[in-house]
């Protein structure tokens, strides 16, 4: 498990289980969590040891061999994998399309002495046949409409769990085990909180107060589905209102699938496949022939999450960099590169939310504290950044390192999406022409408090109830 770390609606163990039938050998589940790549912190790895509590509890059930394994210094999981394929008929494992997973994987594939298979899990459209690179979310929603009904009959199986054939339990190797320990915290939450602390990563990024695991992200969605949804299209853009679902670091983790949310919504509507329109629109509403909350949340879900993933599987080498925005955007910023800033800062101001601004100040601060910024204030916040770097290059660099240090989403497609779209990736030119942005779509801190009621957002936040505790 390196991206799917859940036991439900994951295409990858459901073939595992298919496959441990096939060759009759008891199935092996690994999950891992490396401590030496870049951001790693205390925050990232409770959220992950959350989920690792919640999947160990589910194998047991099942009778399945768990092994969840946490590095105590870089680079000591080295060779674990390798010397349990030794005795493997066969490996699988989930692809990603960003950060470090692609990489880890390739190299899997060279150094296991048997085949492994990487599993797409990550959407309803498979990586694997989206047709081009798309540039605006229009297009790639028309692609949505075209292709997306030939994947719903085809959803993981809500409980692989249930399908699998009670065997004997996989024997882990002594000398494996002494190398490499199993993780000593299931079921002892002192013991996990006492490994967290002495592992050599970011422990300056503290964990928030919200627990990951899938179990969580269950209740949430319950939530969501059961109070929240009938209001998202008009409560989602409103900081003072708890219109979202919340379920963005979830989807990261790979503590909940899109395939179950997408099922369950769909199946909360009686839905069926003739009630979509003649014809693929690229229309953000109307075409599916649900109602307006459905529609809308779907439309998030599916289309600005996926067409996320789908850059970065087209993109591999270079999605992360400032030179694969769309060419009016990397004209419209170079034209503009040298025009007078009104205030320019630099990281650590940022960081610490040192601006002469309480509304980007206070988004700041909620994302140091909680791992995350209210949707629409993150838009803002991306955008000012632009306007008060030295250039777009580095507003670019710091609204990465902020987002991939302290967001519990970051790190992931989605989040890389919302990034570049401050800077122009899967949007259009807009009028007029503006100094510092040109023609990218241009938001101000003046307009946002004129939509929104941010009262009670900047009660919170601006002299937050928590101290501004930032990483090394």
């Amino acid at each position: 498990m390196t991206a799917a770390r859940r036991t439900q609606s994951n295409f990858a163990l459901q073939l595992a289980i298919e496959q441990a039938d096939t060759f009759n050998r008891p199935l092996l589940v690994l999950e891992a969590v490396r401590c030496g790549y870049q951001w790693a912190s205390a925050r990232f790895h409770k959220f992950l040891m959350d989920g690792m509590e919640d999947n160990a509890a589910s194998f047991a059930a099942a009778s399945i061999t768990y092994y969840p394994y946490i590095e105590p210094k870089a680079q000591h999981g080295c060779g674990l994998l390798d010397a349990l394929a030794r005795q493997a008929c066969v490996v699988i494992t989930d692809e990603f399309p960003s950060f470090f997973l692609p990489r880890m994987v390739r190299a899997a594939a060279t150094q296991v002495p048997c085949s492994l298979l990487a599993v797409d899990g990550n959407g309803i459209l498979p990586l694997a046949l989206a047709p081009k690179v798309f540039t605006t979310a229009f297009s790639f929603r028309r692609h949505v409409h075209k292709s997306i009904l030939g994947h719903l009959d085809t959803l993981p199986e809500t409980n692989p769990l249930a399908f699998a054939t009670p065997r004997l339990a996989a024997e882990i190797p002594p000398a494996i085990l002494k190398r490499w320990p199993t993780a000593p915290f299931i079921h002892l939450q002192e013991g996990a909180a006492t490994l967290l602390r002495k592992l050599p990563i970011d422990q300056a990024v503290l964990p928030t107060t919200q627990r990951g695991g899938a179990r969580r992200a269950l209740e949430l969605w319950q939530l969501f589905l059961g109070e929240r949804l009938e209001a998202y299209p008009d409560h989602r853009n409103q900081p003072h209102r708890e219109g979202t679902s919340r379920l963005s670091p979830y989807l990261h983790f790979g503590h909940i699938s899109s395939h179950t949310m997408v099922g369950d919504l769909l199946a909360r509507e009686e839905w069926t496949p003739a009630q979509v329109a003649p014809k693929p629109t690229g229309s953000r509403a109307g075409w599916w022939g649900l109602s307006p909350a459905v529609e809308a949340y779907l439309d998030q879900l599916i289309t600005w999450r996926e067409v996320g993933y789908t850059f970065c599987h087209k993109n591999p080498d270079t999605y992360g960099r400032f030179e694969s925005l769309p060419n009016w955007a990397l004209e419209t910023l170079s034209l503009h590169q040298h025009d007078p800033r009104p205030d320019i800062y630099q990281l650590d101001a940022f960081e610490s939310a040192q601006t002469h601004d309480p509304i980007w100040n206070a988004a700041q601060r909620q994302l140091v504290a909680e791992g995350t910024i209210h949707n629409y204030l993150r838009m803002l916040w991306g955008k000012k950044i632009l306007h008060w770097s030295e250039t777009p290059q580095q507003a670019l660099s710091i609204m990465t390192h902020l987002n991939n240090k302290y967001a519990l989403d970051g790190r992931n497609p989605n989040s890389t999406s919302g990034i570049f779209w401050t800077l122009g990736r899967f949007d259009r030119a807009w009028g007029p022409e503006r100094p510092i942005f040109g023609k990218v779509r241009y938001m101000s801190s003046e307009s946002a408090a004129r939509k929104l009621n941010l009262k009670p957002y900047l009660a919170r936040w601006s002299q937050s109830q928590l101290p501004l505790v930032l990483g090394s």
